[in-house]
């Protein structure tokens, strides 16, 4: 008899271990979870701290006059383009020997960082070209997604461009060259819009693209 409640209680013993045991485990798994889900998270900044890191946002974001392009498969590109997204966009040329393929290749690291915790997905970058005469439908799309698939190229009539680069404080100019040929000064500012279509703010140059996702994903969990 004895040794049958011996055996119960040491049934009993090892049962409120497996039970103590497994709730410790549970708790732990609770708090890395919470800490992997907290260090995901994104850390808002305010205002200063944004403008420290070349993040400048408005307290108003600005709407659109209406403007029509084309983008890199030929169809038309309008303010409508920008809804229910988050949009980057930079003005460069082609023909650009340094600045826009840098940045080009910046933008699709911070697409290749931002898929980490699915900010990519609402999230798009487009190349407005300040070269309209050399950069054509063609030529667009042989460049643009040579640095990723998913960002679109616009081009258009000069002063069609001039006018939306304009509504996003970028300004550019050709310059010749003694041989005849020409470059174009431009901007290097990357612009945000967000997804009710609306200029945000923009990303100041130099870029670093530490900073530039953190901002980004700043801004985009205050929204």
């Amino acid at each position: 008899m004895a040794a049958a409640q011996n055996a119960n209680y040491s049934d009993k013993t090892k049962r409120n271990i497996y039970i103590t045991v497994a709730g410790v485990l549970l708790a732990i798994a609770f708090v890395i979870a919470s800490l992997v889900y907290k260090i995901g998270q994104p850390r808002i900044m305010g205002t200063s701290e944004l403008k420290i890191n070349g993040a400048y946002m408005f307290d108003t974001p600005r709407a659109f006059k209406p403007f029509v392009l084309t983008d890199h498969l030929g169809q038309q590109f309008v303010p409508s383009r920008f809804d229910d997204k988050w949009t980057l966009v930079f003005f460069g040329f082609t023909h650009c020997p340094d600045v826009c393929p840098t940045t080009m290749s910046l933008l699709n690291q911070l697409m290749i960082k931002l898929a980490e915790t699915g900010d990519d997905e609402d999230t798009q970058v487009i190349m407005v070209s300040v070269d309209p005469a050399r950069d054509t439908v063609d030529v667009l799309a042989q460049y643009v997604p040579y640095f990723n698939p998913g960002f679109i190229g616009v081009t258009g009539q000069f002063l069609d461009i001039h006018r939306f680069a304009t509504q996003l404080n970028t300004p550019f100019r050709k310059v010749m060259e003694e041989d005849g040929s020409y470059q174009v000064e431009h901007g290097g500012n990357i612009a945000l819009i967000n997804p009710k279509g609306h200029y945000h703010g923009f990303f100041k140059t130099p870029h670093d693209l530490a900073k530039l996702r953190a901002t980004y994903r700043s801004v985009k969990a205050v929204f």
